[in-house]
């Protein structure tokens, strides 16, 4: 025995694997190495001189590969041992400190709305009507049959999610089905095409392609031809998306072969759910209100802030999970802090109100304004009228319809409603937004209170299905009303009713029409 590793016989200490030496957890790894260094050679020297065969010299060589093994890992549990009680310490210095728990990682590389989509359908929040249990959708696609479909509906509703639902359910059976995603505002007729080619290929093997085209009202109707024959034949299953009517934005013969699925804005609830996901996503914490301790050092919000944001995202999903993202990138540097309505108030906006000035939500919000002054609700043609001037829409616009409103639904029960209406455009054009305001706000008002007279429309509705309906020519005006300027006009009769005529101001053939 050394006498190096006499100097520490009376402290605990660690015996070496190979010369049973007794050395201190710090020195015992570099020893051990050199030990084992000395006693390879040794054994080298040994072969070298020795006649054994080569079996020998195998068995010798796995001993001691299995000696060198075993010292090292008995090596790393004793220095595990004597750090964690410290029962040995020949330096100066502290002892390792504990290393500190790894937070989640809030710099959202791939955004949060993307990483917390849902995978199956029991996940998916909202749209109970078309994939709540014992829907016919749900039911398809349960067993894995999965039609073509055009799923239309408001930003951030869930179409895409409902997408990469049969995604994942497309990769479940990878065998039957392939999924292929394309975004009509990136993507052209070629890239179409070379995923049809493919889709025919596999076809063959008996492997079908489900083609996900987002934002597929980008093409233009000529374009969406391209999908016709292949969805015909059954060599891909068409999934489009898109936020504008199809009635008016895909071709007609396209959408005879899909089934539309109408999704619907969500509502605060559902938008809480989602919210709620994504934070115990992020290993966060929610608290009532009464509650201000943060649990375990993690990112702590207050529920009735979570709900601040679900109400202020206007239905879009994935304004609420962008808005949520942008609060945990920014609370989550600041220690022992809980999240309120106060602190996120200043960082997040109310969310743009969906509205497109020439878009579907353009012509459904000027029909509830002008339908709410014929039903002689002032709250709801000031709610309506205001909706749309919040949202930017030009005044005159909203002039021009109140002009119609005065006419159409008010007529001659109350005269002044027509002027009213054209000032008020009038003054628009003049002094323009944002002082127009009140002039809409105070015809609106005016003419839902305004008496209703639907009259003079419905004649004049009833006169131009009379004048289209009627056959062959039609009638000629009668001689006595006719204007007679000339000689030549008034010897021709102009002007003067004839002997045994009746008098009528309509034609003869209509002399007992009434359109009141």
């Amino acid at each position: 025995m050394n006498a190096e590793a006499t100097s520490v016989k009376t402290t605990e200490a660690v015996s070496c694997p190979i010369c049973n030496d007794l050395y201190p957890p710090n020195e015992i790894e570099e020893h051990a190495n050199k030990c084992i260094f000395l006693n390879c050679t040794e054994e080298k020297q040994k072969r070298k001189r020795s006649s054994s065969s080569l079996l020998s010299f195998d068995e010798d060589n796995i001993s001691n590969r299995q000696k060198i093994l075993a010292s090292q890992k008995n090596i790393r549990d004793t220095e595990k041992s004597a750090i964690g009680t410290s029962r040995i310490s020949l330096t100066a210095g502290p002892s390792p400190s504990k290393k500190p728990k790894q937070l989640p990682d809030f710099s959202f590389k791939t955004p949060l709305a993307i990483q917390v989509r849902p995978k199956s359908l029991d996940d998916f929040f909202g749209q109970y009507h078309i994939i709540g249990e014992g829907t016919v959708l749900r039911n398809l696609l349960e067993q894995g049959n999965i039609p073509n479909m055009m799923l239309w509906g408001p930003p951030g509703c869930g179409k895409t999610s409902l997408a990469h639902v049969v995604h994942e359910t497309c990769k479940t059976n990878a065998t039957k089905w392939k999924f292929v995603s394309l975004c009509a505002a990136t993507s052209g007729i070629k890239e179409v095409q070379s995923v049809v080619a493919l889709a025919k290929n596999d076809l063959k093997f008996g492997k079908r392609t489900v083609l996900f085209m987002d934002e597929i009202h980008r093409f233009n109707k000529k374009q969406q031809d391209i999908f016709l024959l292949s969805v015909e034949k059954g060599d891909i299953v068409l999934i489009g998306a898109t936020t504008e009517n199809p009635s008016f934005a895909i071709n007609s013969a396209l959408l005879s072969r899909c089934r539309v699925v109408i999704l619907e804005k969500l509502n605060s609830d559902q938008l809480y759910g989602i919210l709620q996901k994504a934070i115990l996503y992020c290993d966060c914490c929610i608290i009532d209100g009464a509650n201000s301790c943060i649990k375990n050092d993690r990112l702590t919000i207050q529920e009735n802030a979570l709900k601040w944001i679900a109400e202020v995202s206007d239905g879009d999903a994935r304004s609420a999970l962008n808005n949520l993202e942008l609060i945990m990138n920014y609370y989550h540097k600041i220690p022992d802090h809980v999240v309120t309505i106060s602190d996120i108030e200043d960082k997040l906006k109310r969310a743009h109100l969906l509205y497109d000035k020439t878009g579907e939500e353009h012509y459904n919000i000027i029909s509830a304004m002008h339908k709410s002054i014929r039903g002689s609700d002032p709250n709801a043609a000031l709610y309506w009228t205001t909706r749309m001037i919040v949202s930017g829409e030009d005044p005159k616009f909203i002039a021009r319809r109140m002009v119609r409103a005065a006419s159409e639904d008010i007529g001659n029960a109350d005269p002044q409603a027509l002027p009213l209406a054209i000032a008020t455009m009038q003054g628009c054009q003049l002094i323009g937004m944002p002082e127009a305001d009140v002039l809409l706000a105070q015809c609106a008002i005016y003419l839902a209170r305004a008496p209703k007279s639907r009259e003079a429309d419905t004649a004049l509705a009833r006169a131009k299905s009379l004048i289209k309906d009627h056959k062959g020519a039609q009638p000629v005006v009668p001689l006595h009303i006719r204007n007679a300027p000339t000689k030549l006009m008034k010897e021709l009769g102009y002007g003067r009713l004839q002997d045994g005529a009746e008098f009528t101001f309509m034609p003869p053939e209509y002399k007992d029409v009434d359109f009141f």
